[in-house]
């Protein structure tokens, strides 16, 4: 067998490989020696869908361009192989980093779910459908405050409405029922995906772990929802979120508008270039309602900046966040603290619903600081 060589391109170690192609880490032969992964195809494998497939994953790779999509930064060929060369991710996989770990905490969980989130909306935004999501398929930029990548889009195809399935489409554990009942699926299929992946952080193995693909049917078959394990606290939104994506039935489960918006999730104050910033426009606003004394306003914007402080820490672009002091957190918090007690005695005084809910937030914002102060620590 022919050894591929991408012209420029210095092979190391070999990352993986598959049915008819091979994963290396390579260097660019240029003076910044740039790392990345080149996927080789070898040419003699593929058959006229796997051609297919592949001219379709290499048409969308040049397409999308998003933090939470790896990147194709060129791709070439020779006699022997296609090569695809790819943003390197030096963290593995999300199925390497769950195995080590055996369940993810579900704060982790959270953060990992945001970034395929995002991901994920970039795509409907492109019409674009993955239909392979699994945790092997989704990779970690580092082994520290690692940001999701979603990968390997070799079944992945503009979707618009129901399709037929010719052929079955990704992997049977995280496959979604309709696929393999009824060969039909629209874009929910991946939804169904990602209430498999969540799972399997929480829990540690996917809901319908199975030795064979007969068993995986009749579980898939089975009209009993799904049963989360037994003494395992999980939140409510969380709770709600499984539900909502782990239906069997498409047309019941939840939209992706739905899932977007889902209180789990938090879009909002996923981590991204813009949670500094904002965070600091909101603690600036905070004291100087608090100067004035407009306290229940003050400890609503206090809390609002804990919640894009507490994502700026986990976002690999900010490397300010280290000049916001851990004396400076202290200072706000004591005055939280300080607020807290005044609100509450402002609640009992006067029962006012304003008040009480100032003393809500208060407790809120203390939590919040304390989040901080544990990440700072």
């Amino acid at each position: 067998m022919t050894v591929p060589s991408a012209k420029g391109y210095i092979f190391t170690e070999r990352l993986g490989s598959g049915t008819y192609a091979t994963v290396y880490k390579a260097y660019r032969k240029s003076a910044a020696r740039e790392v990345v992964a080149i996927k080789c195809v070898q040419k003699s494998k593929l058959n006229r869908t796997s051609t297919e497939n592949l001219l379709t994953e290499i048409e969308l790779l040049k397409t999308l361009r998003h933090e939470h999509i790896v990147e194709l930064k060129d791709f070439q060929w020779d006699a022997n192989y296609i090569y695809l060369v790819m943003e390197y991710c030096s963290g593995g996989d999300l199925g390497h980093f769950i195995q080590a770990r055996h369940t993810l905490s579900e704060h982790t969980a959270r953060r990992f779910l945001q970034q395929l989130a995002f991901g994920l909306r970039y795509m409907r935004e492109m019409n674009v459908s993955h239909l392979d999501l699994k945790p092997q398929n989704i990779l970690l930029s580092s082994m520290h405050n690692p940001v999701l990548k979603i990968g390997d889009f070799g079944f992945a195809h503009y979707l618009i409405g129901e399709t037929e399935a010719a052929i079955l489409r990704g992997s049977p554990l995280y496959m979604a029922p309709e696929i393999i009942t009824k060969r039909q699926y629209d874009e929910k299929a991946d939804l169904w995906s990602v209430g498999v992946i969540l799972y399997e952080c929480l829990f540690g193995q996917a809901p319908f772990a199975s030795k064979s693909l007969g068993e995986l049917e009749k579980k898939i078959k089975d009209s009993k929802p799904i049963q989360l394990p037994p003494g395992v606290q999980v939140s409510d939104s969380c709770r709600k979120l499984l539900h909502g994506l782990l239906q069997r039935v498409p047309d019941r489960r939840m939209s992706f508008e739905e899932f977007f918006a889902s209180p789990f999730i938090d879009l909002e104050h996923q981590p991204q270039a813009t949670s500094l910033p904002t965070a600091v426009k909101l603690v600036t606003a905070a004291v100087k309602f608090d100067t004035e004394h407009k306290y229940d306003l003050a400890v609503e914007h206090y809390s609002r900046a804990l919640q894009h402080f507490i994502p700026s820490i986990h976002c690999e672009s900010n490397t300010s966040f280290p000049a916001f002091t851990v004396s400076q957190v202290k200072q706000y918090m004591r005055r939280a603290e300080e607020l807290k007690a005044l609100l509450k005695t402002a609640a009992t005084d006067s029962q006012s619903a304003t008040s009480a809910r100032s003393t809500e937030l208060g407790g809120e914002l203390v939590t919040l600081f304390l989040s901080v102060m544990h990440m700072l620590a």
